[in-house]
């Protein structure tokens, strides 16, 4: 029950104390700070009682949904058996166990499993094995990273260097130096050089000439400085970039070429995302190495994985070489028996194949929003889309900064959450809306998700 004076003292609590992550905090000055209290299957409650449709799946997280009281009890049990105890020089079961449970998932000689707290930790940890590798076979001069231009890959000094992302990393500056940016893949603004009689931009011409840059970037630098090329299988910031046909096995070609390791950056996409254990498997391509976390656990407890090929651990194998590396919580014995039970359920209510069979109608459903004059583009797969905004559909304009200030935080970021719709309205690049439900999530979700977009974005239009 609603309890006005409880209320009262949170809200006075969190503005005198609690910092939030991302988030500019004047704006909660004189206004509310949402408070989510509880949360069942694909939606949450706040401190008002008010229901909203996790849409967002958290945070790219919740791919059971809310309040599951099957993984809250492995958490429980694991915790009364044995809370902590870390991984340095010692082991504990649920840690050996979901190390073999995801080499078994992982697509080929990706056996061995090196745990972390979260995703940005997942991608300092392969920058660092990557160049700590190289020294140790004899080619000590290869440490550069090449990432893609707009790419998010973590908040950590060597995740953020290796991030897309000028306006998150030029407070921090000077980062840690030898990373570049190559173009992603982004077909809806493709190079007009790369167009046809028609106008159209081929998809496999377009990924070739993506992939193909990678290839420049190698050369510019010198292929005996470049240790490996970071790439999510579809690219979050910028609003859910697919890769084009051809394109990952053209990338893995050069990283071959050229003795590259090709880094799978899937701490959003890996555990279901795409209707698949991982998005490389989704798109056939083979990595060295995968980054992983968010959905592992569902988010019922921190947890990442930096999953690595045989090759990359040969040389920790023998001898006297140790990766000097490692967390305090990675592989936290409570994180890491959710994170079976997560897999244990993943298997036993056929997840994956809910979301292959389903995306088809999310995509469909989705795209009925097209027919509105701010949407021009809606792209994605599996439960992640992107919904990219424009002032002029026929050329497709954007907004300007001010325009995009005003759009987003003035008015879509509020007016969503008031409709009752819990997503992200991002320009990270181009102004878009991001959409990442619960796995769970059927046709009755997808219909309340279109239409609160539709009311919302219906009034953003007559507000422009």
């Amino acid at each position: 029950m609603y309890d006005d004076a409880a209320h009262g003292a949170l809200q006075q609590s969190a503005r005198d104390h609690l910092w939030m992550h991302f988030t500019r905090m004047s704006s909660y000055d004189t206004a509310d700070v949402p408070v989510i209290v509880r949360g069942e299957g694909a939606y949450v409650w706040d401190s008002r009682g008010r229901k909203y449709l996790d849409a967002l799946g958290g945070l790219f997280v919740s791919q059971l949904g809310h309040g599951r009281t099957d993984l809250a009890e492995a958490a429980a049990k694991q915790a009364a058996e044995l809370a902590f105890f870390p991984l340095w020089s010692y082991a504990h079961p649920t840690a050996i166990e979901l190390a073999e449970k995801i080499a078994g998932y992982a697509p080929g000689d990706l056996n061995r499993v090196f745990f972390t707290s979260g995703g940005g930790e997942a991608v300092e940890s392969a920058w660092k094995l990557a160049k700590n590798y190289f020294k140790l076979v004899g080619k000590p001069m290869k440490h550069k990273v090449i990432s893609r231009a707009i790419a998010y890959h973590g908040t950590t000094a060597g995740a953020l260097s290796i991030t897309g992302l000028p306006g998150l990393k030029q407070q921090f500056e000077p980062l840690v130096p030898s990373t570049f940016r190559v173009p992603n893949t982004n077909i809806y603004r493709a190079p007009s050089f790369l167009a046809g009689a028609d106008g159209t931009v081929d998809p496999e011409t377009f990924g070739r000439w993506a992939a193909d840059q990678v290839a420049v970037a190698i050369e510019a630098e010198g292929p005996d400085t470049v240790a490996a090329v970071f790439l999510e299988p579809v690219q979050n910031a910028g609003g859910c970039f697919p890769p084009p046909p051809g394109y990952f096995q053209r990338v893995r070609e050069i990283c071959d070429e050229y003795d590259v390791l090709l880094v799978s950056d899937e701490v959003i996409c890996a555990y279901g995302r795409l209707g698949h254990m991982f998005g490389a498997e989704r798109y056939g391509y083979q990595p060295d190495i995968i980054t992983s976390a968010k959905g592992i656990t569902s988010g019922y407890a921190p947890l990442g994985a930096m999953i690595v090929s045989d090759r990359l651990y040969e040389p920790f194998a023998h001898g006297t070489e140790t990766f000097l590396h490692g967390y305090t919580f990675g592989g936290h014995p409570v994180s890491t028996a959710v994170a079976l039970k997560n897999f244990e359920v993943f298997e036993d209510e056929k997840v994956l194949e809910g979301v292959r069979e389903r995306e088809g109608a999310f995509r469909g459903t989705l795209e009925k929003l097209l027919d509105l004059p701010i949407v021009g583009d809606v792209r994605g797969d599996g439960y992640f889309y992107g919904i990219e905004l424009v002032k002029d559909k026929s050329t497709k304009e954007s907004f300007d900064e001010a325009e995009s200030e005003r759009l987003l935080r003035g008015f879509l970021s509020k007016a969503l959450f008031d409709a009752g719709l819990y997503c992200r309205a991002d320009d990270r690049g181009d102004p878009v809306i991001q959409l990442s439900p619960p796995l769970v999530c059927d046709q009755a979700h997808f219909d309340e998700i279109e239409e609160k977009l539709r009311s919302v974005l219906t009034e953003a239009v007559a507000l422009l």
